[in-house]
């Protein structure tokens, strides 16, 4: 007689797909635990603009706000007002730095502070950098020089440095006329920012403009010593994107 054989069939676990389950579930929770974390941190950032924003705009800590980002507005029609809230903003933090850092230089009329449209400019009196006709600096600007190195390099914006001359005529054995003085001036101070305080030389640029950008009245004594000036300009982000590209030069 044949024998019926039996054939052992394995336990089959129909609760498999519970496993399956658990790690879709462990998943989609991993995800979504990203996308709050993520969610946060823009709101973070936006919150951080909002403020930076409305400090600017305060009266108190820029009284001119309103008027440069009107003439941002009406300069480039691309801007958008928000983004020129924002130019403000940018480095309202450093004008208030420095006229915390150089609140004695400036009392004694040796340094001027102006939040304006293309950024913020320190203005050097010629006294307080050079002597008459001269473009060396003088070692008691050190420190200012230094309070100013801060701030730039507390920053990622790139740099002008502006000499600027009275109308009076030069001519001795160093300068033949103001654009040579002006442009010496200038590139003084580059190098003491390179070389005192490593300011990185290619955040910086240069120029001399003699006596063709004064500020004040030549008729004058007190209108050509505020003529006779260095600017440092810290260019805002915006400023910046209209400056010549570095990296082309050359080509």
């Amino acid at each position: 007689m044949a024998r019926s054989r039996r054939i052992a069939h394995g336990h089959v676990n129909h609760e498999r797909w519970v496993i399956s389950y658990a790690d879709f579930v462990t998943l989609l929770f991993a995800f979504f635990v990203v996308m709050f974390a993520t969610a946060n941190a823009d709101k973070g950032k936006a919150r951080a603009v909002a403020e930076a924003v409305k400090a600017a705009l305060d009266p108190k800590a820029n009284p001119h706000s309103k008027q440069i980002i009107q003439e941002l507005l009406s300069k480039d029609k691309k801007i958008t007002p928000e983004t020129a809230k924002q130019t403000v903003a940018e480095l309202t933090p450093s004008l208030n730095l420095l006229q915390k850092n150089l609140k004695d230089e400036i009392q004694r009329g040796e340094i001027e502070l102006h939040l304006e449209p293309r950024g913020l400019t320190i203005s050097f009196k010629q006294a307080a950098l050079f002597d008459s006709g001269a473009a060396d600096i003088k070692p008691s600007a050190s420190s200012a020089l230094g309070k100013v190195a801060d701030a730039i390099l507390k920053l990622p914006n790139q740099i002008r440095l502006e000499g600027h001359t009275d109308n009076v005529p030069i001519h001795n054995e160093q300068f033949k006329n103001n654009w040579e003085l002006s442009s010496a001036r200038s590139i003084a101070v580059l190098q003491f920012l390179t070389e005192r305080f490593s300011v990185p030389v290619k955040r910086l640029a240069v120029s001399g403009y003699a006596d063709v950008e004064p500020v004040a009245s030549n008729d004058t004594d007190d209108g050509r010593a505020h003529n006779r000036r260095v600017d440092v300009v810290i260019l805002s982000s915006l400023a910046s994107k209209l400056e010549p590209d570095k990296n082309s030069a050359g080509r």
